[in-house]
């Protein structure tokens, strides 16, 4: 047998086994609904929407523009940084518009009342930490989407 010929058996046999690995377990999607194209187009206009409100709330806070800030946050610098004496008025009004986020969650019926308590408990914490964080770190070259070896370590004895 040649190489390729090998290869090709090698993936027709790991296909089966996950396929049919799926089908024990339950994960064919035959019961599972998909989001319809305007769902879909919905959910992204709302993210975009928060997205958007956050991006404006930030730049009223700090008083510089969102492209002055988005290049300072790419070159490395934390939001804290950036904000500097308006870092505490910063995280206080991005814990409150977290808060009303929840809440709205809580009231819509898309999250339990305990699972907003666990939230809120941590909230501050969480927020400082993202304020004071790098952003970016583990993204791009070389970060988890720029996989050069995928599918190397993965299927052993297989060379090509």
């Amino acid at each position: 047998m040649t190489i390729s010929t090998k290869r090709k058996i090698a993936v027709v046999a790991l296909t089966t086994v996950a396929l049919s690995l799926g089908a024990i377990n339950g994960a064919s999607a035959a019961g599972a609904k998909p989001k319809s194209a305007t769902a879909k187009a919905e959910h992204k206009a709302a993210h975009e929407a928060k997205h958007q409100a956050r991006e404006a709330l930030v730049v009223s806070i700090i008083g510089i523009d969102a492209a002055t800030i988005k290049s300072r946050l790419k070159a490395g610098e934390t939001l804290g940084a950036i904000a500097g004496a308006k870092k505490s008025a910063l995280i206080t009004a991005l814990v409150a518009e977290a808060t009303k986020n929840i809440d709205a969650a809580v009231a819509a019926g898309t999250m339990s009342a305990e699972k907003a308590a666990t939230h809120k408990a941590g909230l501050s914490a969480h927020i400082t930490a993202k304020v004071d964080s790098v952003r970016g770190q583990g993204h791009g070259k070389g970060g988890p989407g720029d996989r050069k070896d995928h599918g190397k370590k993965h299927v052993k004895g297989i060379k090509g």
